[in-house]
């Protein structure tokens, strides 16, 4: 049997109804156990980001940096190519789902950092460290937990944070410009190798560079293809209201696709691209030694909503409105496509270069984080070993077949996740009393 044909099964049995339905349940319990916070501090979030933020002494990342990292990590190619592949798959109604799960998004998001800042350890140097290898170690098992989940989220960083995301910088780069893609991987690797060389400091001043920059250039080329076809805006809304119900009835690509599908669709690409529950904004916010574990988890919440309701919706949009999403294409050229429609020939450089920034903002801030799991699981040895597998991860994806390594990536995806859910739920009477006491002191 293709052992791509069975991982991908494999995959699809993983990420079947059961986990769709745990995510959803637990988005509900968190959403009410926290009073609905992603609705009652949305604005809260907002303030804060912008609001003076506190020098933090003895730390690695600051909350705001920990903020900025954490939407870099989830604004990746997995919201320019997994989008338009969700659509083409379930049909304009995947947009819709999409939104329902960024709302139980912000909950978990906002539930698993508030665990990182509330439950932490010094280490031997005095340092503060959060995040789920620590606060797993509160539950029952938790110790051997602790160490699967540190081991699977090294992994994952090198294959997802890295691997896959330089595959498809170098694809993108390849295709629109005709570069070899030995020259991309000798250039990937000297940036990497430049960003390690500089310790987690250079990685967080890159990433509070890289991330801002690739937001705002998606934002203002999105909205040009919006202005361009925005006599459809309202009709394409019509379309994703009506799919996210009725898939069937809209016809085109999604014939003979049921509602279930689109559902799972638009849950599992708002997963895979926000990235709620996996854990890597509790280890961003985790490092920030944090004073104010409720003020700075309102925070979190922000990343999520812009990487789903801003950009991961946003994409959706473009390629709906411009009339292009049942035209046969999937994953980037679909993307393309929407954008051909404001830019003509001018869209595959457009894409490219947004497929480069979005690779890069998910490197540089996944260098961080799993350089913290590195050195949780090793008790803070081996550092160069571990700049070292990093850089040479960014030659292997760049030039390695990735349909394999995506497949891992989404099994191990799983894995992170399920063992994330579990400390979220056991803790969660307790978190519950500790935000109600929090809340009546909270300062913005």
């Amino acid at each position: 049997m293709d052992i791509n044909l069975l991982f991908e099964n494999f995959v699809q049995l993983v990420w079947s109804w059961p986990a769709i339905i745990l995510f959803v349940l637990i988005g509900i319990a968190t959403t009410i156990a926290y009073n609905f916070v992603q609705f009652r501090h949305f604005l809260d979030s907002i303030r804060i980001v912008f609001a003076k933020q506190e020098k933090t002494e003895g730390t690695e990342i600051s909350p705001i940096q920990a903020f900025i990292s954490a939407l870099g990590s989830n604004t990746g190619n997995g919201s320019i190519a997994g989008i338009a592949t969700g659509i083409f798959i379930g049909g304009p109604g995947v947009a819709f789902w999409l939104l329902v799960a960024g709302i139980f998004s912000m909950a978990m998001r906002f539930a698993e950092v508030y665990l990182a800042t509330s439950i932490t350890e010094m280490t031997p140097s005095g340092v503060a460290k959060g995040g789920p290898m620590v606060y797993l170690k509160k539950v029952p098992f938790g110790n051997v937990l602790a160490f699967v989940y540190t081991v699977a989220m090294v992994v994952f960083g090198f294959i997802a944070g890295n691997a896959i995301q330089s595959n498809s910088i170098t694809v993108s780069i390849a295709k629109t410009w005709g570069f070899s893609i030995y020259s991309i991987a000798a250039v990937l690797f000297v940036f990497i190798i430049y960003v390690m060389l500089g310790g987690s400091q250079r990685m967080i001043a890159i990433s509070d560079k890289l991330v801002p920059f690739k937001v705002g250039l998606f934002l203002i080329t999105s909205i040009t293809v919006l202005i361009v076809n925005y006599k459809n805006i309202l009709p394409a809304l019509s379309l994703i209201l009506e799919g996210a119900f009725r898939p069937e009835a809209i016809g085109g690509a999604v014939v003979g696709f049921t509602i279930q599908q689109t559902i799972r669709m638009g849950l599992t690409k708002a997963l895979f691209s926000n990235e709620a529950g996996l854990g890597t904004a509790a280890v961003l916010f985790g490092a920030s030694g944090s004073k104010h574990p409720l003020r700075d988890s309102i925070m979190s919440m922000l990343s999520v909503f812009i990487s789903t309701f801003v950009v991961s919706f946003l994409v959706a949009l473009t390629i709906i409105s411009s009339g292009v999403w049942n035209n046969g294409l999937s994953s980037t050229a679909l993307t393309i496509s929407a954008f051909e429609t404001a830019f003509g020939g001018y869209a595959g450089w457009i894409i490219t270069f947004l497929s480069a920034s979005f690779g890069l903002g998910v490197i540089v801030p996944f260098a961080f984080i799993t350089r913290e799991s590195w050195m949780y699981l090793t008790n803070n040895r081996w550092p160069l070993v571990f700049s070292v597998l990093y850089c040479l991860s960014t030659v292997v994806g760049c030039l390695s077949p990735v349909v394999l390594i995506i497949n891992i990536a989404d099994i191990i995806n799983a894995i992170i996740f399920f063992i994330n859910m579990y400390p979220i739920v056991y803790l969660l009477p307790k978190m519950r009393r500790q935000y109600q006491a929090d809340v009546k002191h909270l300062k913005i």
